[in-house]
């Protein structure tokens, strides 16, 4: 059966807007959106109306589960969250497992977070071959045990593996700007891509693509 997987990137962060929020953050590697980077999701949420999509999964992280929460809302459906499609787990970029918040306050916070969900699990340290194999293998599974179309919420390395995972293409051949849509569509058994990166629904979007 035909089957449509978009992916997409988080939208901005606050700390790409104003790094010294790191400085004196509680979470530190767990940065939220910027106030452009709601203004994108929204914009990426109503791009995604009448798409079709009937499953929506997200990195644990915050901005993606924002992210995601502003498609959720659009689209009337619940969040997955999903570890195998969290950051890369980079030693270069946090010098430890960086902690996010408690799914049970994440549900509190936004309550179309499916809490029954169950994902697949993410170990650090980790290089990117690593990280883009347990990308590729979560969208995998998730395509397969999900036939129905679907979104996946995701960062810079991720949407990366995830396409790489589905399709076989080359990490340079992917664009994963932020709150960008990649859009892989399965016809005969084949994977392909009809996106490549799409950032037509945004006001404004980055030049300079940037992962941490």
């Amino acid at each position: 059966m035909p089957q449509t997987v978009w992916i997409a990137r988080h939208g901005n962060r606050i700390d790409f807007v104003n790094p010294d929020w790191f400085l004196t953050a509680e979470r530190p590697y767990d940065p939220h959106l910027s106030e452009d980077g709601h203004v994108q999701a929204k914009q990426l949420a109503n791009r995604l109306k009448g798409e079709g999509i009937s499953h929506i999964f997200a990195s644990p992280f915050l901005r993606t589960v924002q992210t995601a929460n502003h498609a959720a809302e659009a689209l009337d459906l619940s969040i997955k969250l999903e570890w195998g499609l969290c950051e890369w787990l980079n030693p270069e970029w946090m010098p430890q497992m960086p902690e996010t918040e408690s799914v049970e306050a994440l549900c509190r916070r936004f309550p179309r977070i499916d809490a029954s969900y169950k994902g697949g699990i993410a170990n650090y340290p980790e290089t990117g071959e690593a990280c883009f194999k347990r990308a590729g293998e979560t969208a995998k599974r998730l395509a397969a045990e999900f036939p129905e179309d679907m979104l996946l919420v995701g960062h810079g390395a991720s949407v990366l593996g995830t396409a790489i995972g589905l399709v076989g293409c080359a990490e340079t051949e992917i664009n994963a700007s932020l709150c960008c849509l990649v859009k892989v569509v399965r016809g005969e058994g084949e994977w392909s891509i009809a996106l490549n990166g799409d950032t037509s629904h945004l006001s404004d979007s980055e030049t300079v693509i940037r992962f941490n």
